[in-house]
C-alpha cells in the first residue's frame, strides 16, 4: 500500500477518513481504521504522480529523489498513529472572513522589488518589472478531493481577480498545498502567456493535466525568464514529494532564486533546516529578500525531517545573508499541531525585534529597499 508519512501526505490521509474536531483538523486516520483499507488501491491508482526517468545523480538515486546527508522523512504507519493517538494541536479559526488587500501595482519598475504575502506559500513577487507568482493555491481545501482535507481558515490575502498579469510561476513541489492544478489552470487561462517552472519530473504530470509552457529543472541548473532581465535558479532544498502513496520521492521538490538587476530573491517552498542554506547562501548570496516557510513544526520529532521551527528559519536567513526575511507557510491550512499563530509569535521571539523581519498581513505588500 506504499508507506503513509509526514507533511504533505496529511492532505492525503486527510480523505480516508474524517473525525471533527473543535481545532477543525478534518478527517485524519484512526487506530480503528480498519475501513481504510479497502480504499487504500484506489487512493494509490487515482493520485499518484508519474515517477521521473534520468541518469543517477548525487541527489537521484535511479528511482528516487533524496536529499544529501538529510535524515529521511518518518516513515511507517505506526509511527504516523502514535503522532495523532497524542496529538496536542493547537487552536485554529474555524474560519476569519478577513476582508482581501488592495490589488498590487501592474508592474514595478526596473531595478525595484515588491512581495506581497497572499497566503500559505503563495506569495506575489514584483521584480524589474517581471510579476512572479510561488506556489499559488486559491483552492478551499488543499486535499485530492474537494469534499475532505484541511480547508482554509481564511480567504487568500489577494483576490485572484485583483491579481496583476503574471508572468512566470515557481513551483517547489507537488504536495497539495503548494501545487494546487485548479489554481494553476486558472492563471493559464487567464494570463496565456504564462510560464510555470518546477523541479524535475514534474513536466509530465503537470502537461498530462492540460498545462502548458511548463520547464521542469534541476538543482543549481539556471534559465532567463524569456526575454526579461531576470534570471531563475533551481537550488537544493531538504523536503519530499508525492501526490499519492505509490509516488513517494517520484520527482525533484526545490527552492528558488530569481536574479534581478539590483539584487537577488529566495523563495524556500518547503524544507527542513540543514546545511543547503549556507551552501546557496555562499553560492549565490547575499540576498536582498528571503521568503522562508515556518509553520507545521509541530511535534518537532515527527516534523523536523521536512519542516523547520522558526527559530531556525530565523538561522537559515542569517546563513543565506539576507538582509529582509518574509516569513510563509503559515495561518492558512491547519497541518500539524502547532495553532494558527503559534508559528509567528515564536519567529518574533527568535528574531527579538530584529527590523530584517518582516511579518506581513495577508494581502499586504512592501517594497524591498536595494
Amino acid at each position: 500500500m506504499g508507506t503513509l508519512r509526514s507533511s504533505g501526505m496529511l492532505e492525503l490521509k486527510c480523505i480516508l477518513r474524517k473525525r471533527p474536531s473543535p481545532t477543525r483538523r478534518e478527517g485524519v486516520l484512526s487506530a480503528q481504521g480498519v475501513k481504510v483499507w479497502p480504499v487504500l488501491p484506489l487512493v494509490c491508482a487515482c493520485f499518484s504522480a508519474p515517477r521521473y526517468a534520468g541518469p543517477i545523480s548525487d541527489h537521484f538515486d535511479g528511482e528516487k529523489f533524496f536529499t544529501p546527508g538529510a535524515p529521511r522523512p518518518t516513515r511507517g504507519l505506526a509511527r504516523f498513529l502514535e503522532w495523532q493517538l497524542h496529538r496536542e494541536a493547537g487552536p485554529w479559526s474555524a474560519f476569519r472572513d478577513e476582508p482581501p488587500g488592495p490589488p498590487p501595482p501592474e508592474r514595478v519598475a526596473p531595478g525595484a522589488l515588491r512581495v506581497t504575502f497572499i497566503n500559505h506559500a503563495t506569495t506575489l513577487l514584483q521584480l524589474d518589472g517581471v510579476n512572479v507568482l510561488t506556489d499559488p493555491v486559491y483552492a478551499d481545501r488543499v486535499s485530492p478531493v474537494s469534499f475532505a482535507g484541511p480547508h482554509r481558515v481564511r480567504p487568500p490575502g489577494i483576490r485572484f481577480e485583483d491579481l496583476p498579469a503574471i508572468d512566470a510561476v515557481v513551483i517547489s513541489h507537488n504536495h497539495y498545498d503548494h501545487l494546487d492544478l485548479a489554481t494553476l489552470l486558472r492563471l493559464q487561462a487567464t494570463f496565456p502567456r504564462l510560464k510555470i517552472f518546477a523541479g524535475l519530473g514534474n513536466k509530465q504530470y503537470l502537461e498530462a493535466k492540460g498545462l502548458k509552457s511548463v520547464s521542469e529543472m534541476d538543482w543549481w541548473q539556471q534559465t532567463r525568464l524569456g526575454a526579461t532581465p531576470l534570471s531563475l535558479t533551481s537550488v537544493p532544498v531538504q523536503h519530499f514529494s508525492n501526490r499519492g502513496l505509490t509516488d513517494e520521492e517520484a520527482t525533484l521538490w526545490t527552492g528558488w532564486v530569481l536574479t534581478g538587476t539590483q539584487g537577488r530573491v529566495y523563495f524556500g517552498g518547503d524544507t527542513a533546516y540543514g546545511p543547503h542554506f549556507k551552501a546557496v547562501g555562499d553560492r549565490l548570496g547575499p540576498f536582498r529578500l528571503v521568503v522562508l516557510p515556518i509553520g507545521a513544526y509541530l511535534p518537532e520529532w515527527f516534523m523536523s525531517p521536512v519542516h523547520m521551527t522558526p527559530p531556525l528559519a530565523w538561522q537559515a536567513m542569517a546563513d543565506l545573508r539576507a538582509a529582509v526575511m518574509v516569513p510563509m507557510h503559515y495561518g492558512t491550512f491547519p497541518l500539524a499541531d502547532d495553532g494558527e499563530e503559534a508559528a509567528v509569535e515564536a519567529l518574533r521571539a527568535a528574531a527579538h525585534d530584529d527590523a530584517r523581519l518582516w511579518v506581513l498581513g495577508f494581502g499586504e505588500g512592501r517594497e524591498v529597499p536595494p
